[in-house]
């Protein structure tokens, strides 16, 4: 989307020069604290709105440079809050600007902090790999500095990791960085960084059946209420109480998991945060499924979808499609299901975001897979593996795995009903003479190939991790004709 100039012939009437810079910095103060909209107002004088460009005309090029900076980051916000179509292209084009001109001043710290606000555009957007590129190169330029841009990178560095479904690599972040936040006087940044890492600590306590991590994450929790209490942040308070909430349904009190998600959304409906609001719309729904109220699930789920198609978070309406579509399909209304989850598969792959693609197409297979075809189902399951493969949450490798014993249990039952040339006894077991000749065929590769499991795979059509999967849980007795597991040499190329 183009931006729109905004003529304001009475800008250049004010001590712009004097009074640019004072003002971004109140407009700044008013945006940590989640006051978007005062911000807003504060810029005024240079700024007509949202999607418009600033007034720059007859300022200095460091005035220019901030006005831009905090129209920019402000559109961002905005947009993602009231979920406007084309903001996020809007803000980092303004982003850009700034960056360019401070960086002509030769003033690195402001450079720093355009890309860090550049690179969460980026993460809004679902371009994980444009984010982490951008963060990355904060870093270096910062030489691990303790200074508040260093922070924020770290910070969101360690977000781009957890989008990516690397839980393991953004804890190691977050340890990493939590010595040097404890030594942080901004209360707005301690407090997303206490519920980021909260929310890290959690997944991982869940998937790996961890109360350690699920008591540590409730200790983050409280602290990032804290110190957003401190830095008067309420659409942040908001976003705590919904993380709190999933976290009391990962381990089963859905009456308290409820009881957070709706004062999450409350908060979300007075700060007027309709982005916000649909990610409580959605989280609502994750509960609701995990009670078993799967048309309760799709209301809300519903409501998440269409509030989230008017603006431009992909990453995030992947999701709240993907958790749609589980919800249809436990209503048994497989085509509508099957149609929310492929857009949902869809729009993550062209946002950049993989691991949101590969949790709808494992959804698929879970939600569906009575429904489908063998060929549609192996075509989900290659599509999941390969989308993936990057992933370190345990879960969802386990949920991969058992995707690919259903798959390839959905292709044998295939190849027996078409073989059988006698009646079926009375005392058939479909399900053991699935796995009799599973093992028989996964032998018959393993013995042509050598022992090689990949080359095995391939014969049988699957994939590597899947084979090992289903040799690992069903077929151990055949793990003696497998050639022993050679441990990679690490890529002379990836070696720094």
């Amino acid at each position: 989307m183009k931006l729109q100039t905004s003529f304001l012939g009475n800008a250049t009437e004010f001590s712009v020069a004097d009074n640019i810079i004072p003002l971004c910095e109140l407009a700044k103060a008013f945006e940590e604290a989640g006051e978007y909209e005062t911000a807003m107002e504060t810029l005024q004088p240079f700024w007509r709105g949202l999607l418009y460009r600033p007034e720059t005309t007859g300022i200095s090029d460091h005035a220019k440079a901030e006005l831009l900076l905090r129209t920019g980051t402000l559109t961002g916000w905005v947009g993602s809050s009231k979920q406007v179509a084309g903001a996020q292209e809007v803000a980092k084009d303004l982003i850009s600007e700034s960056s360019a001109v401070f960086e002509s001043l030769g003033m690195a710290e402001k450079v720093a902090e355009t890309r860090v606000d550049l690179a969460i555009c980026y993460w809004r957007e679902g371009a994980l790999d444009e984010a982490r590129v951008t963060l990355r190169l904060v870093l270096e330029s910062l030489r691990d500095t303790q200074s508040e841009q260093t922070l924020r990178a770290l910070l969101n560095s360690a977000i781009v990791e957890r989008g990516a479904t690397r839980d393991r690599e953004a804890l190691r972040i977050y340890r990493q960085a939590a010595l040097r936040f404890d030594l942080s006087t901004n209360h707005a940044l301690r407090g997303k960084f206490h519920n980021a890492h909260a929310t890290v600590l959690k997944h991982l306590g869940v998937a790996e059946n961890r109360e350690q991590y699920i008591d540590e994450a409730l200790v983050e929790f409280t602290a990032a209420s804290f110190h957003f209490e401190q830095a008067g942040h309420h659409r942040f308070q908001a976003t705590v109480e919904n993380n709190v909430g999933l976290l009391f349904a990962s381990i089963r009190r859905f009456a308290e998991a409820r009881e957070h998600v709706n004062s999450a959304r409350h908060l979300f409906v007075r700060v007027g945060d309709h982005g916000g609001v649909a990610y409580a719309d959605d989280t609502l729904a994750q509960v609701f499924l995990l009670e078993g109220k799967s048309e309760d699930a799709e209301r809300a789920a519903r409501r998440a979808v269409q509030a989230l198609k008017r603006g431009g978070e992909q990453r995030i309406l992947a999701e709240a499609l993907t958790t749609h579509g589980r919800a249809l399909a436990r209503l048994k209304q497989a085509s509508v299901a099957r149609t929310a989850l492929d857009q949902a598969l869809e729009i993550a792959q062209n946002a950049g975001t993989p691991d949101c693609g590969g949790i709808a197409a494992i959804t698929a297979i879970e939600e569906l897979n009575t429904y489908l075809s063998t060929a549609a189902l192996q075509d989900y399951y290659r599509t999941a593996e390969s989308l993936l493969s990057n992933s370190q949450n345990v879960s969802i490798k386990n949920r991969l795995g058992e995707c690919a014993r259903r798959v390839l249990s959905a292709s044998l039952a295939e190849a027996i009903s078409a073989d059988a040339t006698q009646s079926t006894p009375t005392d058939f077991s479909l399900d053991a003479e699935v796995l009799r000749y599973e093992g028989s065929l996964i032998r018959k590769a393993l013995e042509e190939s050598g022992g090689s499991v990949t080359r095995a795979a391939r014969r049988l059509g699957v994939t590597h991790q899947g084979l090992a999967f289903i040799l690992n849980g069903r077929h151990s007795d055949l793990l003696s004709i497998r050639t022993p597991v050679k441990k990679r040499r690490r890529s002379i190329i990836r070696h720094h």
